[in-house]
């Protein structure tokens, strides 16, 4: 069986703790690697290493870091095909759906090799008599990147590619369910000229999660995952004097207006519904048509597209999403899709029952479409994260606009409509931290900043883009003069006279 160890400085190392995590197949179900968990005492190793490291590195002019950078994405670039089949080899998503994972985190690589400029600080001449002032930017030194299983490739890469640009050691802890791509993150970035120590893995449970949590000389953590999770983390983190950004779970609402083109709005609910098998914090897990005739419409559209869904293994080209990360998620998904019937919610499109031959035992799961979903009802309430669409019927505009901002959750929401006005009022009212407007899935660019509101996100700062730079850095402010001699002694603060 082969086993995956650790990434530390520069080479793959075993903790030798004698505890693995089964890594699955999801297309077939059986084990195809071990995982070994390392210790609290591995992990200090792994710091120590990144600390002696990050010095040097911190001194390394930003334009020298940048081009580590653009190497970095030549190498993802040159092995995408292979890093591609790797994720989806572990996480269960399509090929091309992998090589997406891929590409949205190199392009936070991307906007990395731009360094030397987002590093500029600010300055001020001629202050006061004969003074200048003049702030910068100076990295933290060791940070860490807590990352989920979903997007095993971009959510480590939104994390390192601005924390190293910036001249910080960073420590990746990857989701144990799919770790390789981390690994071999590290490989290319040594490949690309990274010194030793700059990026380590180190694959654990949750005591690696508390030792870096409680390492004095961890600075910051950055995490995507659940709420109760990303709470935790936050809380635990701020309490050992940590800068902390948690991103937590979701519930994204699809607002449809009468005026909307159904069929455009069909297309895109079947994608953002559905890739992915419904695993993503951005995926749309609820539509709310406005009006009866508006949601009828709608479902008669949706339902047979959604009974048309191709599932099947993630190598496949023709399937449209393969299968969910584990069997216990499978489970998890199907207890709230049994969960939302017996609170009365109506079962359009049933997908709990999907089979293939040869493929008995993989994780696969068809999608679900569920009508008359009210806002009491637990399986509204929850984050399901899996292919299932619920339909929470609106009357009109304001009760629409009133569900997404009820919710616990804030991440990502969007509104169908081709009337401006409307539009415009949606964006600027809805209490969520990412709209669409006539787009389903309104990520962010790189060079903007990713982040959602309630208990979708913990902490001030978002993640990469300019928000990045600034969880990743200290601001240091300097100011100067340079006296001909020496004046009388001043028992006042001092002012700019």
């Amino acid at each position: 069986m082969r086993e995956i160890h650790h990434f530390i400085d520069g080479q793959s190392k075993a903790a030798n703790t004698g505890r693995f995590h089964n890594v699955y197949d999801p297309s077939t179900g059986k084990v195809q690697a071990l995982v070994e968990l390392a210790s609290a005492e591995f992990l200090a190793e792994a710091v120590a290493g990144a600390k002696k490291a990050q010095s040097a590195w911190a001194a390394t002019n930003p334009q020298k870091r940048a081009r580590v950078m653009f190497a970095f994405k030549g190498l993802l670039e040159r092995d995408m095909e292979d890093l591609a089949r790797l994720l989806s080899s572990e996480h269960g998503k399509t090929v091309p759906d992998a090589k997406g994972d891929i590409q949205r985190g190199l392009e936070v690589i991307e906007f990395a090799c731009g360094i030397p400029h987002l590093l500029k600080g600010e300055f001020t001449e001629g202050a006061g008599p004969g003074i200048d002032m003049y702030s910068m930017r100076q990295p933290l030194g060791v940070v860490a990147g807590i990352t989920p299983f979903n997007f095993p490739a971009m959510i480590p890469m939104w994390m390192f590619g601005v924390a190293i640009a910036c001249g910080n050691a960073f420590i990746c802890k990857p989701s144990e369910k799919d770790p390789s791509v981390p690994m071999r993150l590290g490989e290319l970035l040594q490949e690309a000229g990274l010194p030793d120590g700059i990026f380590q893995v180190v694959n654990g449970d949750k005591a690696v999660v508390d030792a870096i949590l409680e390492h004095p000389d961890v600075k910051a953590v950055s995490f995507v995952g659940s709420s109760a999770v990303a709470e935790y983390i936050y809380a635990k983190g701020a309490t050992y004097g940590k800068r902390v950004q948690a991103m937590g779970g979701a519930k994204n609402h699809a607002i449809i207006m009468p005026d909307a083109d159904l069929d455009q709005v069909t297309n895109d609910l079947i994608g953002a519904g559905y890739g992915s098998a419904g695993e993503r914090c951005m995926a749309i897990s609820v539509a709310v048509p406005v009006t009866d005739k508006v949601a009828d419409a709608l479902i008669e559209r949706l339902k047979p597209r959604v009974e048309a869904l191709k599932v099947g293994p993630s190598l496949d080209p023709d399937v449209d999403y393969g299968p969910l990360i584990s069997h216990e998620h499978r489970q998890n998904v199907i207890r709230w899709i049994d969960k939302s019937v017996e609170e009365g919610a109506k079962l359009v499109v049933d997908g709990r029952k999907v089979s293939f031959q040869g493929y008995e035992s993989g994780f696969y799961l068809g999608g679900s479409l569920i009508d008359q979903v009210k806002p009491h009802m637990d399986s509204y309430k929850t984050e399901i994260f899996g292919p299932v669409l619920q339909i929470a019927r609106a009357e009109d505009f304001e009760s629409a606009i009133a569900l997404p901002n009820a919710h616990q959750y804030g991440n990502g929401t969007a509104i169908y409509t081709r009337n401006g006005r409307a539009a415009r009022e949606f964006a600027s009212r809805v209490e969520v931290g990412m709209v669409g407007i006539n787009v389903p899935i309104p990520v962010p660019l790189a060079y903007h900043s990713f982040g959602g509101w309630k208990r979708s996100a913990f902490g001030d700062a978002n993640q990469h883009g300019s928000e990045g730079v600034r969880f990743f850095t200290k601001v240091k402010t300097v100011t100067a003069r340079w006296p001909e001699g020496a004046g009388a002694a001043e028992f006042v603060i001092p002012t700019m006279k």
